[in-house]
């Protein structure tokens, strides 16, 4: 202390205290009123963005008011040092998770964006996050003057046992950045694996993908798996799925005739069911020449996987219906079954009867 302290320092001090206080209050109320104008737009990214300065701003005035306390106060030049480093490392801290939770909202608004769906890829949220809060941490560290060389070296060393401890993990891990970076998954998508799982991609994050089901149960599979497995992706490349469906008529129907009603059939279908693509062109393909029928199959335009059930269904009624108001028939298989007997049933009862070495069954017999 170069001096002693006066009524005068403690005043301005807690002038400055109290400037920052209410600036900090005065930035908190800007703040809320600029959030309001940011939910109006389109972007979510001015949301992120204010969301997070809200809890910034304030701080970094009351810090800023701190300082300036600070500099009021007679301090030797060791103490006034340790102060300023000490603000300005709290300072480099919120700083640090404000950014943190920025950036990481806006990689994940950028994929929702992509992907169009709620849910999103939170594996690329998570690195990001740890990425800036470890360069913040190591900044803070460096700016109250502790060497980061040494920490950073440790950390190499340590971490390369880590890696040997957790090979699945980290297997996991880079096997999810190559899933999302080569975009053959993204959230949204519908896949089957090989080995029978199947639903939509929810999420996929450091360690496993998590796949909802059409029973809204949910599958965990490990990243790994997923990346070495056989998988159907019916979303891509395009959303849009054709629909096959089995039918047959009786030999006696007019063929033009069932493929014009088929046709009126599919069209109504994909006009007013929900899933249908209104402008798909239906297609009748005759192929087979059955055992008591013609078969044939029906092309049907689907929005999206799961909607192939409802189109079915209402497809079946509706070509049924109209099946049985134009008079044309849907055989079912017959078949004709003869029996012939290998002898005549006369000739096994008047079989002689077989020798008897009992005494008392021959005795029987001769009274009979």
């Amino acid at each position: 202390m170069t001096r002693d302290l006066v009524v005068h320092d403690w005043v301005v001090a807690a002038i400055a205290l109290a400037s920052g206080g209410a600036a900090g209050l005065l930035l908190r109320a800007l703040l809320k009123w600029l959030a309001k104008h940011a939910e109006r737009t389109k972007w979510t990214g001015d949301d992120i963005i204010v969301d997070a300065l809200r809890t910034l701003a304030p701080w970094a005035a009351v810090i800023a008011g701190a300082a300036v306390a600070a500099t009021a106060l007679p301090l030797t030049a060791r103490v006034g040092n340790i102060v300023n480093q000490s603000l300005t490392a709290l300072l480099i801290i919120f700083a640090t998770f404000t950014a943190a939770r920025v950036i990481a909202g806006l990689v994940q608004s950028v994929a929702q964006s992509r992907t169009g769906v709620a849910a999103s890829a939170t594996i690329f949220v998570n690195i990001t996050r740890i990425v800036v809060l470890t360069m913040g941490v190591l900044v803070a560290l460096e700016t109250v003057g502790v060497s980061i060389a040494p920490l950073v070296t440790a950390l190499g060393v340590g971490g390369l046992a880590v890696a040997l401890a957790l090979q699945d993990t980290l297997a996991n891990l880079f096997a999810g950045v190559h899933i999302l970076a080569s975009k053959t998954v993204q959230p949204g998508d519908y896949i089957r694996l090989s080995s029978g799982e199947e639903g939509y991609v929810v999420d996929i994050n450091w360690r496993n993908s998590v796949v909802r089901n059409l029973s809204n149960n949910l599958v965990i599979i490990p990243n790994g798996r997923l990346a070495r497995t056989n998988m159907t992706n019916f979303t891509q490349p395009e959303q849009k799925l054709s629909l096959l469906v089995q039918a047959g008529v009786g030999y006696e129907s007019d063929l033009e005739h069932v493929e014009r009603v088929t046709l009126e059939v599919v069209d109504t279908v994909m006009a007013d069911i929900t899933g249908g693509v209104p402008d798909h062109e239906g297609k009748v393909r005759f192929h087979t020449f059955g055992d008591s029928r013609i078969n044939f199959t029906v092309i049907l335009g689907v929005g999206e996987f799961s909607d192939q059930y409802r189109i079915k269904h209402e497809f079946i009624k509706r070509l049924h219906q109209r099946f049985r108001e134009e008079g044309i028939s849907i055989p079912a298989p017959t078949r004709t079954v003869s029996f012939r007997p290998e002898e005549d049933p006369r000739t096994v009862l008047s079989a002689p009867v077989p020798h008897q070495r009992d005494a008392s069954s021959s005795a029987l017999l001769t009274d009979r």
